[in-house]
């Protein structure tokens, strides 16, 4: 047997106040008001909400002078500062279910006179029970190892460790968890970092943090830019540096833009074709990384029971406490990704920490985890073959729900994590991104859906359909229907779409008002309408159920009748992008309608024909996807080892690769 080092403790070297409390925390423990439940359902969830309102931050902080180096913490005289935090618990309930380790070892070196250490662990449901403690000697100095068993976190739970400093100021100056592992698991593992790129400056920043990090260097062995965008990589102010921090071990590949999937499908058949690194990392180029989690997801892969997808967390960049979801599951019946349902989509972690709220203890299991950084084992690669050519959208979740019909599980890991732009932030679901949303979804239903007719997605899809359509979003219903008829053309049509379809997209969608978006609020013309407001309500009322089931009911038979007169000309309201709800959109002929991101706004306008024509073929494709779906789930199914094969890659890719020789 030989001593494997599973994790240490780390700080922030930037000393970025807003991101401590993923760190150390100085607040204490006040478990959930949910007494019986975690999350699993409404009612459970207000009580949880309701704690969260109750008992938020005293205001308790470290400063930042507090951080000795990356790895040691002076903890003021009398304060008492925890370790259980995101990035230095120890996600016990994870290593003993997918990992050969059983137990573990804690070593903690602290000095200072009159100091403690108290070591803890959490059950699934997040109640927490002292494990043992230990006190600085007379000389102030100690050097405190407890052997701990993950023999009882079958469901869920962590270890971690709290710090008093006592008669003198504590300086917690390491802590390492460790394991005893079979010689043949001695030595760790090593990954190429496949990143796809159009934000050269950001990119640059990126690699250059990656390249900084000495205790990163050794499990680093390429790193794959696929230069995408329409400004190289190459010209960023920020790349010298990144250049010189990374050495021979970085490799800029230029090609088109293939989106995110022939960007990692890219970096993943470089890495296969190289064969020397154990796995492939596939990281988004506008990120901020914690180097520490890329060690950490190795070392959980290498000392995995079998090959094992290892998935990092996403905070968000702006609000850099805010956890943007625990794991990601595909629901069967729906066949939407989606936060299981006993845990929160997005969680501050400096409002409310993770040793008091429940459900952050229980473990969870995925289906998949989204390649703004995900690990994937070579052995993988090489079994189930590269990312679907889908440009964007659901190569992530597809390839996590193929991998796992193959045996080879996801897991998304605690202590591994990006920072990154949130999802909140973007409607992706009514721009060009539509089409790729709408394709893929029906793509991956076809491959893996275990349902007749993908279970509620093809009902679901006429909704979202008509829900458009009464929106006045002519350019999005029409991008879904391409995209409908696009799958029907068969799997072997994706890699021939993939050079050029986003360019047909934004070709096409140029021609519809909703689509053509404007900076300056003065190139709409002001707002008139015929009739004031039904006494007077406001558009951003909540509407009751009831009154959006009239809607629903009534809003497609509105659309047929003839247009108001002034509504050709002018729009009846402005409308900001968290009120632009279909209920709301219904009401009106026209309507300037502001995008999610602030910068730009659209003038929708209803047109009777236009619906009637639209609505028909929405019809008539979903009737046909009715009739054909069994056929066309064989299809694809039989395609996917083909499409996805490196030989189907290296024909796509051949333009640019064949440059490079």
């Amino acid at each position: 047997m030989t001593t494997r080092l599973l994790q240490r403790q780390i700080l922030p070297l930037d000393r970025d106040t807003d991101v401590m409390a993923l760190y150390v925390d100085p607040e204490e423990a006040r478990l959930d008001a949910d007494k019986y439940q975690v999350g699993g359902n409404r009612a459970a969830k207000e009580l949880n909400q309701a704690a969260i309102r109750q008992t938020t931050s005293t205001g308790a902080s470290v400063h930042p002078d507090q951080i000795e180096s990356r790895t040691a913490l002076r903890v003021l005289q009398g304060q008492r500062l925890s370790f259980g935090t995101y990035f230095n618990a120890f996600p016990a309930s994870y290593w003993r279910r997918w990992t050969h380790v059983t137990d573990v070892t804690l070593t903690v070196s602290v000095t200072g006179k009159g100091s403690s250490v108290t070591v803890y662990k959490s059950m699934a449901n997040g109640r927490a029970q002292r494990v043992a403690s230990a006190t600085t000697d007379s000389e102030g100095s100690g050097r405190f190892t407890f052997e701990l068993s993950l023999t009882p976190f079958v469901d869920g739970g962590w270890y971690w460790y709290d710090v008093v400093g006592g008669d003198e100021d504590a300086v917690v100056e390491s802590a390492e968890w460790t394991a005893d592992v079979p010689e043949e698991l001695a030595e760790h593992g090593t990954t190429d970092i496949a990143i796809t790129t159009i934000l050269p400056d950001f990119c640059s920043k990126l690699l250059k943090q990656i390249g900084d990090d000495d205790d990163l260097a050794p499990y680093v062995d390429t790193v794959f830019v696929m230069d995408q965008g329409s400004k190289p990589v190459t010209g960023s102010e920020f790349f010298p540096a990144a250049e010189k921090a990374l050495g021979d071990r970085l490799r800029v590949l230029v090609q088109g833009n293939l989106g995110g999937s022939g960007g990692y499908a890219r970096g993943q058949l470089e890495s296969l074709r190289k064969g020397t690194a154990t796995y492939a990392l596939m990281m988004d180029d506008d990120v901020v990384c914690e180097p520490e989690g890329i060690i950490r997801a190795v070392t959980f892969g290498d000392l995995a029971k079998r090959p094992t997808i290892v998935g990092g967390h996403m905070f968000s960049l702006y609000s850099r406490s805010r956890l943007h979801s625990f794991g990601e599951i595909i629901h069967p019946w729906r066949f939407w990704w989606m936060t299981p349902l006993d845990a929160y989509p997005e969680w501050d972690l400096a409002a409310r920490n993770l040793r008091s709220a429940r459900w952050l203890h229980k473990r969870q299991d995925v289906d998949f985890n989204g390649w703004f950084m995900c690990l994937i084992p070579r052995r993988v690669i090489d079994e189930i073959g590269l990312s679907l050519p889908l440009f964007i959208k659901w190569d992530d979740s597809e390839y996590g729900l193929r991998a796992k019909e193959h045996g080879f599980p996801t897991v998304t890991f605690p202590g591994a994590a990006v920072w990154h732009v949130p999802w909140s932030d973007k409607n992706d679901a009514v721009d060009w991104q539509a089409y790729f949303h709408h394709r893929n979804r029906l793509v991956a239903a076809l491959l893996h859906s275990r349902y007749p007719r993908g279970g509620r997605m093809l009902r679901e899809s006429v909704n979202h359909q008509i829900a458009h359509l009464v929106s006045m979003q002519y350019s999005t219903a029409e991008l879904r229907l391409m995209a409908m008829e696009d799958v029907l053309a068969g799997p072997r049509g994706l890699h021939e779409l993939l050079p050029h379809r986003l360019a047909d997209v934004n070709a096409f969608r140029k021609q519809f008002s909703d689509a053509q978006l404007h900076a300056d609020p003065d190139d709409f013309p002001p707002v008139r309408r015929e009739k004031p407001p039904r006494k007077g309500k406001s558009d951003s009322e909540v509407p009751t159920r009831r009154s959006m089931l009239i809607t629903a009911g009534l809003a497609p038979i509105r659309q047929l009748r003839p247009r108001r007169k002034l509504a050709a000309e002018f729009p009846e309201v402005e409308l900001p992008a968290m009120d632009a709800r279909w209920f709301r959109l219904a009401r009106y002929d026209s309507a300037v309608v502001s995008m999610n991101d602030g910068t730009s706004a659209a003038l929708y306008r209803r047109d009777p024909a236009h619906f009637r024509d639209l609505m028909r073929r929405t019809l008539a494709v979903h009737a046909r996807f009715h009739r054909e779906w069994d056929a066309l789930s064989a299809e694809y199914r039989d395609a996917l080892a083909e499409i996805t094969s490196p030989e189907a890659w290296e024909e796509t890719l051949r333009p640019w690769t064949e440059s490079e020789e």
